[in-house]
């Protein structure tokens, strides 16, 4: 494959190390190898548990120029390295990106190298919650504009692998993880952050750095360049202040509670976006398919994001108002006998479980559980109290959730809190097996974990699946 890219890198000769053979250092390999990278791949997985990816590189690259180490991250990985990748996770404190730094060998990702070499003006995202639909919205958006459209990042395939399809009259969408962020020396011309909340505290040492790995994303903006930001959160709302104080970059905002000078909002039911002194109607409330406050967000955002970056008001306005979802979020899966059963797989956290109990008014069969991300789950169990009518709760955060609710209900020795019946069980396939016997016509069956998979599945994907597999076979 011949790199075709307004930006170059000589590869010839060079040696780098990946850390991670998952999607995209597997991706990652194949690329740098086909540059002429003499490259290592490392994973703490066996052979056996990776030998599809193996099999995927040894398959496009001569096998001569790429190395596994397997089953650990050996330091003799690092000898004659010009270059470690790190995969999105792999935590900089790790004692092979410590030995790295010691020894004076650089430190990057597949992000990281894609913006530099990508032709296209790039659209980064970032978020605690809502980059995937938000991402997707605006691809949607700019693809209805005319705009030849890449959407990638953290959502799909990493977009190294397309480099050599994309052109500079182009446009890139990228969604980008906190875990992408904190190593990145680049900003994108148009950056968005939505939102700032508690997440992923388990791999982050606190929230300060948390923060830090999000802001990243304006850090390297010139004059030029244009911030997105969410005015209806209290954290993206003092970073647009000192956005504003230091002159950074051009501001735009998006808020469903005020006007904002710049950007998108609601007046009389009418969402509307204001650029310079043009301002224009994109669609009423009422015409917006997706369920719940926080996807009214994510439209509003989009249409910002959009709207700067060159797309139409047809557009915007098509797109907003046909727009159904993104799997695994609020995603209806099926209704058997007047019961609605919803997946919404990708809630990680007790916040994202917020949102989605908002978004209903029928009575709530709610599946929570999962893995704990060391948040807080007072305001989930608050919420649960008043919205739903049962409390199915699976997985090693079980425990915890149910802690949560008998503090939030102020009764310690009792399964049945303010009308509330909780029941606790092993696995996902049990609750639905419950939720299914015990509901009735008018309810809302929801599965929205408010923790993450890894205890029994490989990502929120894999169990929103599993979800769907076991609401279909009833």
């Amino acid at each position: 494959m011949e790199l075709r890219a307004s930006k170059t890198v000589d590869f010839k000769g060079k040696r780098a190390t990946i850390i991670g053979l998952a999607r995209e250092g597997t991706t990652l390999a194949r690329f740098l190898a086909m540059q002429g990278v003499i490259v290592t791949v490392s994973d703490l997985k066996g052979p056996g548990e990776l030998a599809d990816n193996v099999e995927s590189i040894r398959l496009s690259v001569p096998s001569s120029v790429v190395q596994f180490v397997l089953g650990g991250h050996p330091l003799e990985i690092l000898d004659n390295a010009d270059v470690l990748f790190l995969s999105p996770g792999v935590p900089l404190e790790a004692p092979i990106v410590v030995e790295a730094r010691r020894r004076g060998v650089s430190i990057s990702s597949e992000t990281n190298l894609f913006t530099e070499l990508c032709p296209a003006p790039i659209i980064g995202i970032t978020g605690s919650s809502g980059k995937t639909t938000t991402v997707s919205l605006v691809g949607q958006m700019l693809k209805a504009s005319g705009f030849r459209t890449w959407v990638g990042g953290n959502i799909g395939q990493p977009l190294i692998g397309h480099l050599e399809e994309i052109e500079p009259t182009g446009k890139v969408v990228m969604e980008l993880s906190s875990f992408q962020l904190e190593i990145m020396e680049w900003s994108p011309s148009i950056a968005a952050i939505l939102n700032i909340t508690p997440n992923h505290l388990d791999r982050h040492p606190s929230m300060e750095a948390y923060t830090e790995a999000k802001i990243n994303i304006l850090r390297f903006q010139q004059p030029r360049d244009v911030a997105v930001l969410g005015y209806d959160n209290p954290i993206v709302k003092r970073i647009i202040k000192s956005q504003i104080a230091n002159r950074k970059s051009r501001i735009l905002s998006f808020s469903s509670k005020e006007e904002v000078e710049q950007g998108a909002f609601l007046r009389d039911g009418e969402l509307i976006v204001r650029l310079g002194d043009m301002e224009q109607p994109v669609c009423s409330v009422d015409e917006i398919k997706l369920l719940g406050r926080h996807n009214l967000s994510n439209v509003l955002a989009a249409c910002a994001i959009a709207a700067v970056a060159g797309a139409s008001q047809q557009a915007m306005a098509n797109v907003t108002t046909t727009f159904e979802g993104v799997e695994h979020r609020l995603e209806l899966v099926r209704e058997i006998g007047g019961v609605r059963y919803y997946n919404d797989s990708i809630a990680t956290t007790p916040e994202r479980t917020v949102a989605a109990l908002r978004s209903f008014d029928q009575p709530i069969f709610l599946l929570a559980g999962g893995r704990d991300k060391h948040l807080p789950w007072d305001e989930m169990a608050r919420l649960t109290l008043q919205k739903a009518r049962y409390l199915i709760l699976f997985g090693e955060a079980a425990p915890i959730i149910e802690e949560a609710i008998q503090v939030a209900s102020g009764e310690w020795r009792v399964r049945r809190h303010l009308g509330v019946l909780v029941h606790r069980c092993q696995t996902l396939d049990e609750a639905v097996e419950i939720a299914a016997k015990e509901a009735e016509p008018g309810d809302v069956v929801l599965l929205s974990p408010g923790g993450t998979s890894f205890d029994a599945f490989g990502d929120f994907a894999e169990r929103g699946e599993r979800f769907r597999e076991l609401v279909n076979a009833l």
